[in-house]
């Protein structure tokens, strides 16, 4: 794609504010349908350019700009995705902050990295669901959890028959929010097998030890169904997982560690998968006692078997086989 125009939108609940790059023309939309077709329009009537040499650039913010990507692909205009904390480093150092001067920070991005960008395209509809499904079921796990540790709490200290009500209403509400997560869970099951292609990869991934339904769900979904990241490199990347070093000249010799910079979510999955994979997989246990024996950091470790799943995971989507402990075979 050639992109001679770059438009930045600052996305936010009710507005969009929009700037065009080459002339600075910037106008304040409703975040509606009828007034994101206005947008598209008077972008076209204020640049010299083509609409499929116009680049759309905007920050990922969930539900608020849902409506703005699914526009833009349903009527095949060009646009990016950009987490805000790639566009603050990417322009140094800046004075002040409001939703106009965001919109002309987000144009420049785009303008500057035009020629190596890729244009974003929509996951598929089953994938944006699965996201908001976990999004949900997280919530809910979450609030549970509050919920046991109060009961837990008011066990140990409280008598059951002067606090009946303060027992009852927990008891009541772990067991309504156990009864909505099993439904989320079973709405997740009916997207899986309802699609040939995500019931493959799902029973591809929980085929390898240690890794369960839910961290499948959640990789199925952050790779768009591997259709994002092409190597497991660059998703180890994005999971912080993947080692950087720290090093410059002769004077700076820092550790090679992880960056801060990583979805937590995830991260902390397959570091639950690295464990359990130690604890029912020989294989992983006795890689996991050696490195200890010889000293070796136990974080490190895991963090080396957390890479090791995560290469399976993309290994059995790549070879469309089911993982196959090789361990079992040995003499």
């Amino acid at each position: 794609m050639k992109v001679e125009e770059t438009v930045g939108i600052d996305v936010g609940k009710l507005t969009l504010e929009v700037r065009i790059q080459s002339n600075q023309k910037s106008r304040e939309f409703s975040n509606t349908k009828s007034d994101i077709k206005k947008m598209t329009r008077w972008v076209e009537e204020n640049v010299a350019s083509s609409k499929n040499e116009i680049l759309f650039a905007f920050e990922h913010t969930g539900l608020y700009s849902q409506p703005l990507s699914i526009y833009l692909t349903e009527n095949e205009y060009s646009y990016i995705m950009v987490p805000g904390l790639e566009i603050k480093r990417s322009l140094g150092i800046a004075r002040g902050k409001t939703d106009v001067i965001d919109a002309k920070k987000i144009a420049l991005y785009a303008y500057r990295r035009k020629e190596e960008i890729t244009p974003y395209s929509l996951e598929a509809k089953e994938i944006t669901e699965i996201k908001k499904l976990l999004s949900l079921r997280e919530k809910l796990v979450s609030q549970r959890s509050g919920y046991k540790a109060t009961l837990g709490e008011y066990t140990s200290f409280l008598s059951r028959k002067d606090n009946a009500l303060l027992f009852s209403v927990h008891e009541k509400m772990i067991k309504e929010l156990t009864k909505q997560i099993n439904k989320i869970e079973m709405n997740l099951d009916e997207i899986i097998k309802a699609n040939d292609k995500l019931k493959k990869q799902f029973d591809l991934i929980t085929t390898i030890k240690g890794v369960g339904p839910q961290t499948a769900l959640f990789i199925i979904a952050f790779t768009d169904g591997f259709n994002r990241f092409d190597s497991w490199r660059k998703f180890a990347s994005y999971c912080g997982i993947a080692p950087f070093p720290h090093t410059s000249g002769t004077s700076i010799r820092g550790k090679t560690k992880v960056s801060n910079l990583a979805n937590k979510k995830l991260k902390s999955l397959l570091d639950m998968c690295a464990k359990s994979a130690i604890r029912s997989n020989q294989e992983m246990k006795i890689f996991y006692e050696r490195r200890i024996t010889l000293g070796k950091s136990k974080m490190s470790t895991i963090n080396i078997i957390r890479n090791k799943l995560l290469s399976r995971i993309f290994a059995v989507i790549n070879r469309q086989t089911p993982y196959v402990n090789t361990l079992a075979y040995c003499a």
